[in-house]
């Protein structure tokens, strides 16, 4: 057995300690402000399989921050754009960990979505999957 020293649990609970939460109903409240921008961080299987937030921008969690950073080859700009920022994946583990490390890199405005994509569903946000 791998002997680790932080498990995944102990990294998503010091990740919410830093980071802010949003609760589900009022994500989907700032969701229709033209400023807030919803990134979806799962992976682009996920996506097409399990549909997504309507005008939600995606970026698999794994090139956060290739995107983020204005350095790289990678950047995009809708990251230099000034928005309110509230990251989800299904759960909320992996947008817990994104937004962890978007604001250490010095992003503002991001938050992440409690409960994720789940959530989002069960409080009736809006919602979108594709044919085929």
């Amino acid at each position: 057995m791998v002997n680790i020293k932080l498990g995944i649990l102990e990294m998503v609970e010091k990740a919410r300690a830093v980071i802010e939460e949003v609760d589900v109903e009022d994500a989907i409240a700032e969701a229709r402000d033209p400023d807030c921008l919803i990134i979806d961080v799962r992976d682009i299987r996920e996506r097409k399989r399990d549909g997504y937030i309507p005008e939600s921008f995606h970026c698999p969690r794994g090139m956060i921050e290739f995107w983020l950073d204005p350095e790289s080859p990678y950047f995009k700009k809708v990251f230099d754009e000034k928005k309110r920022f509230l990251f989800h994946c299904k759960a909320d583990w992996r947008s817990a960990l994104t937004v962890q490390t978007v604001t250490t890199m010095g992003l503002e405005n991001a938050a992440h979505i409690k409960g994720g994509l789940t959530a989002w569903c069960q409080a009736g946000g809006p919602f979108k999957k594709d044919e085929g």
